[in-house]
Parts: structure tokens; sequence; C-alpha cells
């Protein structure tokens, strides 16, 4: 049986049984088309190409909507809003949301489809003037590709905790008997993919002959094992705290740290493709598809969409380094003072009273974009982190842009770095020589430290009052929080976290404007269903019916 249907046997078998069929409706002409796929420089490069396709930019992956209004950080502006059965209590395994297993496993299978097929050499291309450039980049597809077959197996992992690990293409008379591996040891096999193309691939593409940037880099997989196993040390997969797994993710991270390739510097996070802290993102078509879903209501265009909860806004510090305490005059009088805010607060959220495209926006009751318009912001707070502010809507001069999503940057490494050295230690000043994996490690930055890289990037204070570890994690969720808001990454540190059930009630401001007097009111805008079952995602229904093998998450049966 041939490769290429070995390929899609895979796919469609995980996808579902009656579909099968339809895949094994193939005549001899297929083999020709798998050779003709791998036949020039150009073709493979096309194959590679596909792989990368299957990443998902986080913008509006999921009900069109991006995952953080399924957090405490956002809520969805429209009722109607799919992205409510996170919480609403409809979320089951014959209605699911964000079910990514049939998606992820086609990803596999066709880099798994793309490893069993590249060839090493095109001698005959040997005269032409970029054979040396192609051949280069023909030896290291293998290396990058090899990378994201493991990232989409972490993205599987953290939905669904067992999984089947795709190694290979198979054939139909394996695919759905197929048994499944636990959390540790899809793990193990993750990071081990990660260590295997690590010393292969390219710190960078940065002034080579191709220069493109989107594309795999030893960072990359790096960062992927880092988090892998700072997921893996967490209380949700580590429930006897096994510190050990926390000194792997720590070191891990260092060796990104230590590679001086990347920086912590003052510097847009997204939207910028050569950032010196972008490690690894997505580069998105030019579009204005983001900023019609998310401009605010009372512009030309502006659909609203996701809106930024008042428990984010108070997760930023003041300006001056001490925590936001609405209990404190002076910091509730200036909470929508941006001047007096950590400068962070005005890259992420629009707010009452900030200006954007040359307009100040008015959320207050009655306001331009302000209640009781239909589709207006109900925390009054509105999107800014990744807009496009430049995009026009306006007829005959319409204008937009490409974004950059950024998957892995270099901040995230430091405050995993944090995270895990932290836990580890149980000291976040911790500095000193340590043995990981039997071999020593010498730790020169201390949680801390690290910690502070990121929060001093733009001129906050370094923390220093510090008493214990406790206070340290507490800052130190905090600090991750704001700086990768709306960055994909909330929604699972709450589960890895277990602190899913202190993020039901979210809140937003009530904001009055009478004659220039302007009065903020908190007030309770969502009040949604938690359940501890929902730390993993339940498999759907058919796939067990097609597998007997797979193991349903607690909670879901």
């Amino acid at each position: 049986m041939k490769t290429t249907l070995f390929h899609l046997l895979f796919a469609a078998s995980l996808l579902g049984a009656a579909s099968c069929s339809d895949f094994l409706e193939l005549d001899e002409s297929e083999y020709h088309t798998v050779k003709y796929q791998f036949s020039t420089f150009s073709r493979v490069k096309q194959s590679a190409t596909n792989v990368y396709g299957y990443i998902l930019d986080g913008l509006s992956d999921v009900e069109q909507t991006m995952l953080d209004a399924a957090t405490d950080d956002a809520v969805y502006a429209w009722e109607t809003g799919a992205i409510k059965r996170f919480y609403d209590g409809s979320w089951s395994p014959i209605n699911l949301i964000d079910d990514r297993w049939d998606y992820l496993y086609e990803a596999i299978a066709a880099a798994n489809y793309f490893l069993e097929n590249c060839p090493e050499d095109f001698p005959e291309a040997r005269y032409q003037d970029s054979y040396e450039e192609d051949l280069e980049q023909l030896h290291n597809y293998p290396y990058e590709i090899r990378a994201l077959r493991a990232y989409f197996h972490f993205e599987l992992l953290k939905r669904y905790r067992s999984i089947i690990i795709g190694n290979r293409s198979f054939t139909k008379e394996e695919v759905n008997d197929l048994e499944p591996v636990d959390y540790d040891r899809a793990t193990e096999w993750i990071v081990s993919e990660c260590d295997a193309v690590i010393p292969s691939l390219p710190t960078t593409y940065s002034g080579t002959y191709y220069g493109e940037v989107g594309r795999v880099t030893r960072g990359m997989a790096q960062a992927l094992k880092a988090r892998v196993l700072l997921y893996a040390a967490s209380p949700l997969n580590n429930p006897r705290n096994d510190k050990s797994r926390y000194l792997k993710a720590a070191a891990a991270a260092k060796e990104i740290i230590d590679g001086g390739v990347y920086a912590i510097v003052n510097e847009q996070t997204t939207n910028n493709a050569s950032a010196k802290g972008l490690i690894f993102g997505k580069l998105c078509p030019s579009s204005s598809s983001f900023e019609a879903a998310n401009f605010p209501i009372g512009y030309e265009g502006g659909n609203s969409g996701v809106c930024p909860s008042q428990n984010l806004a108070e997760a930023f510090d003041m300006r001056n380094g001490e925590p936001f305490d609405r209990n404190n005059d002076g910091h509730w009088r200036n909470q929508l003072n941006a001047s007096m805010r950590d400068p962070r607060f005005a890259k992420t959220l629009l707010y009452n009273g900030a200006m954007f495209k040359e307009q100040y926006i008015q959320s207050y009751t009655g306001g331009r974009n302000g209640l009781p318009l239909d589709g207006a912001s109900p925390t009054s707070y509105y999107l800014y982190k990744h807009i496009q502010e430049e995009t026009s809507f306006v007829a005959g001069s319409e204008t937009y842009f490409q974004h950059v999503y950024p998957l892995f940057r270099y901040a995230e490494v430091l405050l995993n770095y944090a995270e895990a050295l932290g836990a580890a230690t149980g000291d976040a000043r911790f500095t000193g020589r340590l043995t990981v994996d039997g071999r020593a490690v010498d730790f020169t930055l201390s949680p801390l430290e690290a910690l502070n890289m990121v929060r001093t990037r733009y001129g906050m204070p370094a923390l220093t009052s510090v008493v214990n570890y406790d206070s340290f994690e507490t800052r130190l969720h905090n600090e991750r929080r704001v700086e990768l808001a709306f960055e994909g990454h909330r929604f699972w540190d709450l589960r890895r976290w277990m602190i899913g059930s202190q993020t039901a009630r979210i809140y937003g401001l009530e904001i009055t404007n009478t004659n220039g007097v302007v009065t903020c009111t908190r007030k309770l805008v969502q009040e949604r269903i938690w359940q501890d079952k929902m730390y993993f995602y339940p498999i759907s229904q058919t796939e067990q019916y097609n597998n007997r093998h797979l193991i349903q998450n607690t909670g879901w049966n």
C-alpha cells in the first residue's frame, strides 16, 4: 500500500470511520502525484509550506474570536457568540468547542507525509545557479517539519492529556486500533523530538540567501521544549510536586537565555516580524478582518468583539510599581489615567478617554462607543493589542496590513525560567549550581532577576519587596498575565495552575459622564460556570466510537 495512502488514512480515520472509504478510492496515478510533488526544489518547498499552513494564529481561531474571551481577561461583546460554550454549561463530548483532534492529526499526517517523501538531493539540478542554496534549504526542511510535528503534538496534549503519538504514517489496518499514551510519555516524546532537531536548526535565517522570516529556528524548538517541560511540571500535570520537573524546565529555558540570540528590549510585542524579542510567530496575510472584528463600536467598520475585563485592567500596576488596589482612593481615581499606570496598560487595551484614530474613546454610558449601543463593550474596555490602528474602512481609502501573531517570545522564556527555577528552589533570589538530569548546571540568573528583565523593559520599577516565595509567585503570575495578555497564554495558565474556580466572575466598569464629571463603578458583567473537568477538553463521542482505546478525560463521561 502506498505511503501517501497511509498518510491519508491516518488523518481520515481520526476524522471518522465513515470517511475512510473516500480515501480508499485511489488509482495508480496517485504515485505519480507524490513523485511530482517532490520532484524539484520548489515543489518540495511547497509541500513544506503546506505543513506550515496548519499553524493557527490565535486572532480568530476559536468561533471567529480569540480564546482569551473564554478567560477572565475578556468577554465577547455579542451574547450570541459561540465562545460562551466554554463557560455556559453546554460544553460536552457531543457539543464541542475548539475541538482540534481532527485538525491537528491532519497537520501531523501532513508532516509525516513530507518527512517520508522528502528527497535528500536533486543531482540533476547541480548546475543551476542556486543549487547550493537550495540544497541547504532542502537539508533543513526535515528538521523544521519535525519541530512543527512536535508542536502539533503539544497542541493536542495540552487539550486532551492522553494522545496518540503520530511518529509515522499508518496503514488502514492500524489507524483505529492505535493506543494513546499518557501525559508524561507524550511529554518525553515531544522533548526528544526537540532535542533531536535543535543542534541542526539555524539560529536565524537573517542574512542568508533566502532570508525568510517566519520559519522554524533553533530558538523555536528550544522555546517549545521549555514550554512543554514547564506545563509538565505545573500542578495540573505534576500532582506530587516533583521539583526535578521544574529544574528541567528551568534548564531548558536557560539554554535560550545563554544563547544570546534574543533580547528583551523596548519594542512593540506584535506585528513586527523582525523584532529582537520574537522567537517564532505566524505571519498572517494582509487583511483588515481582525480590525473589523475588534474595532470599537462607533468607529467606521467597528464591530466590537473581544472586550478586556476589569479583572485584567486591575492586574496592571500603578506607574510607581505599586500593585493596583481598588480600595486605594488614589489608585481608583487614576485607574484610567495611562500616565499613572504600567505602560503596557495603554498598549493592551482601549479605555474611556484613550485616543484612538484621532478621537477619544467614549465608553461611558451614552457615549459614542458606550452602552446602550448595540454591541458596545459590556466592560467599557476595547482591545488594542494586535490592532493595526492605521487600518481604514472609509470607502475609497480602505487600508489594511499584515499581522504577526507571536507564538513564542523571549519575554515568555524569561518568565518560564523565573517560574520554573523559583518553583524548584522555593527561592526567588536563588543563584548557584544544581544537578539536572545528572549534569551540573550553573544558574547565574535568579528568578527575580529574570522577572525584572521583563518588567523593567518599559521603565517599570524592578520588584524588590518580595519577602518570600509565595509573594514572588503571586507577582510572577501577575507579570505573566499582563505581559502575555491576548497571546493565548491565560487560558492555559489558569488550567495548569488549577485556578479555574477563581476566574468565574468577570467584572467591568460602569462609567457615567455628568457635565464632564466622570464616575466609575465596578460591576459584575458575567458569572460563569466552572467545573474542574474543564481543565482538559472532552474527546468527542465520535472519536471514542471509532477507537475504543481512547481515554475520556475525567468528568466528561
